[in-house]
């Protein structure tokens, strides 16, 4: 397919997973998703866990062959880039540097413009691949790493309105999945013990029931998970009684402050949003729910590539080459 628009590059190595991204913005400022190639690193499975020293080894040998793979199927050469964007965090400060100086080499050496690009704005932009965001909007950004609901009252501008006390959801998921010996990622294991198990077998209780805020918890869900456990309930149960009321507490939190904040499109993104049981009971709610295309949940490129082309949309300026890595970097405060 030729190109019409801009050829944006996105590259991601925030964690575990390495990928680049190719998005052509369009004069008319639609975007297409050219390419999406992400090598997901299989090297921590035995330690439970992303260990960080190995995750920034598994990017340095992997980046070259992920965007020669994400060029091929995007049709293009490198020639072809118009910009680039990096994520600069947060994340694995090791991590985020190869991602990060790779986009610099690239922008230096093909004198193209550079972004660095806020890892969970690039989540929420992965859902502009499947319609045109227009603020206003709620954006619950749910994954191993991040449980934060955000305010978007228009482009660029975000007011974080609830996040997590304690664990991510994503988290609570790998560390449930561990516990009762399903394997890990947790998130898929949980789902598919789910659908063998009972989600009634185990009366966990909903996480800040009752409360006027919209903040999440997830350490005492997973305690009492381990409890559970210990006290003999079977894996297929405790996967499926843990993902019913873990799926509630979020639903619930969500569609209350969307309620309360007068959203009725509210975007769902993050590796937790490709839970089926979540979807299924976020569409059950009545808002217009906004979840990101195939492949764009879990850390991707293109979703940084997606971030890049609404700042280039926006007439956002380009960053310098001295731009950090940063482990903590909050996207906005409450």
């Amino acid at each position: 397919m030729p190109l019409s628009g801009q050829l944006i590059l996105g590259i991601d190595t925030s964690c575990d997973d390495t990928g680049v991204g190719l998005v052509e913005l369009r004069p008319d400022g639609s975007v297409s998703v050219r390419a999406n190639r992400v090598w997901s690193q299989t090297v921590h499975a035995g330690y439970g866990g992303v260990m960080p020293e190995l995750a920034s080894r598994e990017h340095v040998e992997r980046i070259d062959a992920v965007m020669d793979d994400a060029l091929r199927e995007a049709g293009v050469s490198v020639g072809d880039l118009c910009a680039v964007a990096a994520t600069s965090g947060p994340g694995l400060v090791g991590a985020l540097l190869v991602g990060l100086m790779y986009g610099k080499g690239l922008s230096q050496g093909l004198n193209i413009p550079f972004y660095a690009t806020h890892h969970l704005e690039g989540h929420i932009y992965a859902a502009a691949s499947q319609t045109e965001l227009q603020p206003p909007y709620l954006a619950l950004v749910v994954s191993g790493g991040h449980t934060h609901l955000f305010d978007v009252p228009q482009e660029g501008e975000y007011r974080l309105v609830g996040a997590t006390r304690d664990d991510a959801a994503g988290e609570a998921f790998d560390k449930v999945a561990r516990l009762a010996g399903l394997g890990y990622p947790g998130g898929p294991a949980i789902s598919e013990a789910a659908k063998l198990g009972d989600p009634k077998a185990v009366p966990f209780k909903v996480p800040l029931l009752g409360q006027t805020g919209y903040e999440f918890s997830f350490s005492g869900l997973k305690t009492a998970a381990l409890l559970a456990f210990r006290a003999g309930a079977k894996p297929d149960d405790l996967a499926a009684s843990f993902q019913a009321v873990a799926v509630k507490s979020l639903v619930q939190t969500s569609v209350r402050a969307a309620r309360d904040l007068g959203r009725e499109t509210l975007v769902v993104s993050g590796g937790v949003a490709a839970n089926t049981a979540l979807r299924e009971a976020f569409a059950a709610t009545g808002l217009h729910v906004v979840f990101p295309g195939q492949g764009l949940n879990t850390d991707n490129g293109a979703m940084i590539a997606l971030a890049g082309a609404a700042a280039i949309r926006a007439g956002r300026a380009a960053h310098g080459l001295d731009e950090g890595a940063t482990a903590y970097a909050p996207l906005a405060t409450g």
